[in-house]
């Protein structure tokens, strides 16, 4: 059946075990695929079994929302991908309700505070200690009792607010007033603690996504009207003033200035650009009027991808979100079973003080709250993806930073991720002069060989002139660089023949200009072995063998450190794939350290070498890690796919990397590699961390409370003690 997303924003949700439960309702229709809540951004995406379905579906989708969230607006949106209005419209309001509900609890615990001396004193009487303590309750404990009683109303139950209702009221009633007070204004710190923690991270969505332009400038009737960027259309041109953002992606075709770039790529330091260059959406013009050609739409353009993948990153959840969603839906009604059944089975069948057995099956309700793995666990991976989106790591989604925290092999392709993927002509050899001649300035050719050397070079430019590969774009700037010039050739005359080269019809004869594979496919005599470190370009006419060209790359800067922080950081198995020939590929593993190496692969068996190491780990039971590939993402992306993680980077030259990569570094920087596997590996620790921590608390202390070894202090600490050190912890993977 056809498949068909629904999209919502669920305004002012505020409860994450709310959250966790709206989503495993959603999810329990039958007319529901899927359903995943963003907790953080507050949104709702489902996807429907049949889309004829879409309308009888929405009225039921919202009377769940409304009845475990009486208080959240739901609106259907067509898209997600830019910032929610109900994260701007929450912001706002939010601030008012945590700097209120401060306020409620400062007053609250002066009010508790003298109650206790003047009760610890014997200094009042038992009448003015009530009114103080239930003044005390009442500050912060009313809308938690409002709340309560409104969702009991509307038949929901066993939710925070009922526990602490029924624990502290129950308190109240067997004379603990001073922890029934202690116990509710705890929770409201708790509350407090999280509602900040939640507000600064939907704050920090808000800064991530702050790239998107709110205009572009076109020209009209001689002035500049400012547009929305998605009406602007591919190859109308668009004016940038110095302090504005690049509404879309294009080419600077005048003027030149200075870009702030790290709003995408995390660095500082501004980029220059002249007429030629490319230039990406969400880059903010520092000085100069630019002139830009568009060469995307904006739905197609960077930043609408980037904000896409930063909108949708927190709905891929990790198997320990889910689990934790799973064990939070089971958890608390268990607890408060064993709760009632700890009241009621032992002074009925065994004698004892009904006060005593209510005390201890408070002390269950009070633990029995499971917000702080709720809401400390996709805390924590947020914070991941956002400390890696501050460096220009673009992280998709959670699970792709919980795979990347388990990567213990690295494969590389070579052209544009190891190397700068900036080729330039070194040598040119026509046919017959087996010694070369050397390209320095003007190749270094004599008079003799001059004619000969141009003429090859005008045949690999014209036959290269449609060709977007970088090699191409090294042969044409060096035809530029010479002066030299050929016949611009109808393109229906262009054959490209994938991994081999291109072939084309010109007056000079047929041409083939490409590897060597393609000149023995082509039946071309007289082809020489070439031994040389430089990627080999060779030249046929009508089958004849009329010469080659060189052409170099250099290694990135920094790449062998980083193949050296990788060792360091104990991934097992380094290995380089690359469509080029052994010699070059040789030089660049022995430059770098790397000591197994694939080359002379076509696109398609580098997805067959992909696939031989993959069943080569996993015949292998010690390997339990996860497989990385980092190319450009432009000739990869079926073993970006294809890979457990696929890694582009240099965005900044690629925008198909953002949709072929489950991460993206915007930046050339190879060092922002290790960095991305540092973070993954904090986050995954982290998280962790809050699991045993807080799950090991919580049962200690249920155990205890069962036998009457502990009292409500220690329930207070088990819930919102722990709640409060699991957010903290998770706070540390946005550092």
């Amino acid at each position: 059946m056809p498949e068909r997303e629904l999209l919502f924003e669920l305004e002012g949700l505020g409860c994450a075990n709310c959250a966790a439960k709206i989503e495993r309702r959603v999810q329990d229709l039958p007319e529901i695929s899927r359903s995943e809540v963003n907790f953080l951004q507050q949104s709702l995406r489902v996807v429907l079994q049949d889309k004829g379905k879409a309308k009888s579906v929405v009225p039921q989708i919202e009377a769940i929302v409304h009845s475990l969230e009486p208080y959240v607006t739901v609106k259907q949106r067509e898209r997600l991908s830019f910032l929610p209005d109900s994260l701007l419209a929450d912001s706002q309001k939010k601030e008012r309700q945590i700097r209120h509900l401060r306020i409620q609890l400062i007053a609250g615990a002066l009010i508790y505070t003298a109650a206790f001396i003047l009760d610890h004193w014997g200094a009042a009487a038992n009448s003015i200690l009530l009114a103080l303590y239930l003044t005390a309750y009442l500050i912060p404990g009313f809308p938690v009792l409002l709340k309560a009683v409104s969702n009991i109303l509307k038949g929901k139950v066993f939710d925070e607010n009922f526990l602490m209702a029924i624990a502290t009221i129950g308190a109240l009633v067997i004379s603990q007033r001073s922890e029934a007070v202690a116990v509710m204004l705890f929770y409201q710190i708790g509350e407090l603690f999280q509602m900040t923690a939640v507000h600064r991270s939907r704050r920090s969505i808000s800064e991530l996504l702050s790239i998107r332009p709110d205009y572009a400038n076109i020209q009209k009737a001689g002035s500049l009207v400012k547009v929305r960027p998605e009406s602007v259309a591919v190859g109308d041109f668009v004016v940038v003033k110095p302090g504005e953002k690049v509404p879309l992606d294009g080419v600077v075709r005048k003027g030149c200035g200075a870009i702030d770039t790290s709003a995408l790529t995390g660095e500082s330091v501004l980029r220059e650009v002249e007429p030629g260059d490319p230039i990406l959406s969400g880059c903010i013009n520092k000085n100069g009027v630019l002139t830009i050609e568009v060469t995307a739409s904006f739905g197609e353009s960077t930043v609408s991808k980037i904000i896409e993948m930063v909108s949708s990153a927190g709905s891929k959840k990790t198997k320990s979100e889910n689990l934790i969603s799973r064990f939070a839906g089971i958890y608390t009604p268990i607890v408060v079973a064993a709760a009632v059944l700890l009241a009621v089975v032992p002074p009925v069948f065994f004698g004892g003080s009904f006060s005593v057995w209510v005390y201890r099956a408070l002390s269950f309700l009070v633990i029995s709250c499971p917000c702080a793995l709720v809401v400390s666990v996709p805390l924590g991976y947020f914070g991941g993806i956002g400390a890696a989106s501050k460096r220009g790591i673009l992280i998709k989604g959670s699970n792709f930073l919980d795979v990347l925290g388990r990567a213990d092999c690295v494969i590389f392709d070579k052209t544009g991720t190891l190397t700068k993927g900036e080729f330039i002509v070194t040598d040119v050899v026509p046919a017959g002069n087996s010694s070369g001649v050397s390209a320095g300035d003007g190749f270094g050719m004599n008079a003799t060989a001059s004619r000969s050397g141009d003429d090859l070079l005008r045949l690999a430019a014209m036959a290269e002139w449609y060709s977007d590969h970088p090699i191409a774009h090294s042969v044409r700037r060096a035809a530029e660089e010479k002066g030299i010039s050929g016949i611009v050739l109808d393109s229906s005359q262009y054959k490209e023949i994938a991994g081999r080269g291109i072939s084309v019809h010109s007056p000079d004869g047929d041409l083939l200009v490409g590897n060597r594979k393609l000149m023995m496919e082509s039946d071309v005599k007289e082809v020489p072995e070439i031994l040389t470190v430089g990627t080999i370009l060779f030249v046929a006419v009508d089958r004849r063998f009329a010469g080659y060209l060189e052409i170099s790359d250099e290694v990135r800067p920094g790449a062998s450190k980083v193949i050296e922080e990788l060792k360091n950081l104990h991934i097992s198995h380094i290995a380089m794939l690359t469509g080029d020939h052994a010699a070059s590929a040789d030089k660049v593993a022995g430059e770098l350290g790397i000591t197994e190496v694939f080359s002379e692969l076509l696109p398609s068996q580098k997805l067959e070498k992909i696939e031989e190491i993959f069943a080569r780990r996993n015949a292998d039971p010690a390997v339990s890690g996860s497989l990385v590939f980092v190319g450009d993402g432009i000739n990869d992306a079926p073993v970006l796919v294809r890979a457990d993680i696929g890694i582009a980077i240099g965005a900044m030259a690629s925008g198909a990397a953002i949709e072929a990569a489950d991460i993206v570094i915007m930046t050339d920087d190879m060092e922002a590699l290790p960095k991305a596997i540092h973070i993954a590996r904090k986050t995954r620790r982290i998280i962790m961390e809050n699991i045993i921590f807080a799950l090991s608390i919580k049962g200690v202390i249920l155990l205890l409370a069962a036998l009457g070894l502990t009292n409500l202090w220690f329930a207070i600490f088990a819930d919102v003690g722990v709640a409060v050190l699991a957010i903290m912890n998770s706070v540390r993977a946005g550092r």
